[in-house]
């Protein structure tokens, strides 16, 4: 066995023994379940067993049940079709990737459970490794199980058709196996929505794609009016059908409340409209059930607490309740790759660094089988180290990335001439890498994904462009400022010896700046050092001299040649700073001039991602604690 090893922080990469441990049998169950108490929908009280559930849910009682009638009918062939994906999930949760696609693999093109879940387990493998391939293959997979869902659902005449245009279907309108071809059909949709989403951050196809959405839509409003209704009769599979639903509903809410207004006026004059925190009461509802979907419901959540409200948002998530989602998943997965990084991401945004990297080592070390994984925990990684200021681990793993993953080598490469770039005129290089070559390569290794050029990479393009002419001026501290883009002094701002150091970093970077020759970049790289260094400031609750670099940087906005993306920033950092002092008045402007009187600078749609995120915190805050209503649906 070989083990690669750079200093303390590497992760393991020896061979995993393949997947010899017996499959734990279905009595010890699958945690599909997180929340004890009795919860209200819309005012009917969910099903539920009558004793309080307890930290995670034993789905024993899904798969005993398939004994009990041999008798083959819509009903039974649809519960053994959950049963066996819910154990399809049981073996990738536990790593055995194979093992499950494998076990649904045969009654994908009949079964629409089959089939879906099939999709899924893509597309979870997609969203957390970025893969282009990945991408496109779980694309292509949830197409082919919509198609499946399709000759499941009911048949309409035209005369149906007119029918349904005219007056609302109901309960009695569908069979229990129909009902279930509607939402699993309406999840497909939802599904490449997302993939969508991760082709194109600034949600143009998003929008191009709005029938399919639309109609996605409307099929969960739909499904919610009918399982609400007096006159539906709950069949035996009632519980996955109620939790789809919950799914949909809040995955939509949660979602379009996250669009910047912008997008969201153009999707709620097609009849779109979202409420965060209904979507968030509704996923938690769905992950607190007995159901097929709990486990989407709460890997939702946990992205939105771990990663959305990070990368597209101001740092909101409530981390401690991702830690209550996460806990009884790790009870029962030790070992789970998709658990140990989130567990290891949750350690990061609180601040405990050391104990992240653990994680996210042990996560390396859990699997050999899907390299993606490792992929993830490499990103992680290198952030990890970069907030440590460990240049040479941080670049390492920048390295390993530009070495095996394709998301986007023009990113990775950038980052790793960033790293060198950060090296002190001391500091020996031993990676034999030149910084300069490194940074001319980064617009030749350029690539779409559908069609698309990733923000991020656009963003490294753009800043490497400096390095082409002959005698390139330097770049100032670009590990930082990719730091920044991905919303990392959110991180660091939670550990005072973290802040303070990277302070100390950007203080010698001013020194340098004041210190050196004039040049065209000069103005521009000092409005970027003053943006960082009040970012370090005001978590440092040191507010004025925090407030004094961003009013500079968005009162001298004529100055700045190219970073035009700076200034409204700034405005916004200025509103969020506003914020914490209770200065909402001055808040509300600031945002507004961020929105209002900028465009056509990098990284534009994540940063009016940020300033939406911020507009709903400050509406909270006005709030007075009073409860937000739920959307109209």
């Amino acid at each position: 066995n070989m083990k690669a090893s750079v200093g303390s922080g590497v992760c393991a990469m020896k061979p995993h023994a393949s997947f010899t441990q017996p499959w734990e049998p279905a009595a010890k169950g699958i945690i599909l379940n997180f929340r004890t108490p009795p919860v209200v929908f819309r005012d009917r009280e969910l099903h539920r067993s009558p004793e309080p559930m307890s930290a995670y849910t034993n789905l024993t009682s899904l798969w005993k049940q398939k004994s009990k009638s041999e008798l083959r009918s819509p009903e039974t062939d649809l519960k053994t079709s959950l049963d066996e994906c819910i154990a399809a999930l049981d073996l990738f949760l536990s790593n055995r990737f194979e093992d499950a696609l494998t076990k649904l693999h045969s009654k994908a093109k009949d079964s629409m459970y089959h089939s879906l879940t099939y999709a899924t387990i893509l597309e979870m493998q997609a969203m957390m490794t970025f893969e282009p391939e990945d991408i496109i293959n779980a694309g292509n997979m949830m197409k082919d199980a919509q198609a499946v869902c399709q000759k499941f659902r009911k048949k309409s005449t035209v005369a149906d058709s007119i029918n349904n245009l005219m007056n609302r279907q109901t309960a009695e309108d569908f069979t229990e196996e129909e009902m279930h071809a509607e939402v699993c059909y309406a999840e497909c949709l939802l599904q490449r929505a997302a993939l969508t989403f991760l082709q194109d951050e600034n949600m143009i196809s998003f929008i191009k794609g709005g029938i399919k959405v639309r109609n996605s839509y409307q099929t969960y409003k739909e499904l919610l009016n009918i399982v609400q209704s007096s006159s539906y009769t709950k069949g035996e599979n009632y519980s996955h059908l109620e939790g789809g639903v919950q799914l949909g509903i809040g995955a939509f809410n949660l979602t379009l409340s996250l669009l910047p207004t912008r997008i969201l006026r153009l999707l709620e004059f097609v009849g779109f409209s979202g409420n965060k925190e209904y979507g968030l009461e509704q996923l938690q509802e769905g992950a607190s059930t007995e159901n097929s979907r709990a486990l989407l419901c709460t890997m939702l959540l946990l992205c939105y607490h771990t990663f959305m409200s990070f990368v597209l948002g101001t740092g909101e998530g409530d981390v401690d309740d991702a830690q209550q989602l996460l806990l009884p998943f790790l009870k029962r997965y030790p070992k789970g790759a998709i658990f140990l990084f989130f567990a290891g991401r949750i350690e990061e945004i609180r601040g405990n660094i050391d104990a992240a990297i653990s994680r996210f080592e042990e996560c390396c070390e859990a699997q050999q089988h899907w390299k993606q994984f490792h992929h993830m925990c490499y990103w992680e990684l290198m952030w990890c180290f970069t907030f440590k200021r460990q240049w040479k681990m941080a670049y390492f793993y920048a390295d390993l990335l530009s070495k095996e993953n394709s998301w986007s080598k023009s990113t990775y490469m950038y980052m790793k001439a960033a790293y060198l770039n950060m090296f002190g005129k001391e500091d020996y290089k031993p990676f034999g890498d030149d910084e300069i070559e490194l940074f001319r390569k980064v617009p030749n290794m350029k690539q779409k994904i559908a069609g698309k050029s990733l923000p991020t990479e656009k963003f490294a393009i753009r800043k490497a462009r400096r390095y082409i002419s002959q005698n390139p001026v330097k770049l100032t501290v670009p590990a930082l400022e990719m730091m920044y883009i991905w919303n990392g002094y959110t991180v660091i701002g939670k550990h005072q010896d973290l802040t303070e150091g990277m302070l100390e970093t950007l203080n010698d970077a001013e020194r340098t700046l004041n210190s050196g020759p004039v040049n065209e970049y000069l103005m521009d790289d000092q409005c970027l050092v003053k943006l960082l260094k009040g970012l370090c400031l005001k978590h440092l609750d040191r507010l004025l001299e925090a407030e004094e670099y961003f009013s500079w940087i968005h009162t001298n906005h004529q100055i700045i040649k190219y970073d035009h993306y700076l200034v409204p920033n700034a405005l916004l950092e200025h509103a969020l700073l506003c914020m914490q002092e209770g200065r909402n008045d001055e808040a509300v402007k600031f945002l507004e001039s961020a929105k209002q009187n900028y465009k056509n600078y990098s990284m534009e749609s994540r940063t009016h991602f940020r300033i939406q995120a911020a507009f709903l915190k400050l509406k909270s805050l006005t709030q007075n604690g009073s409860q937000l209503l739920p959307s109209t649906l």
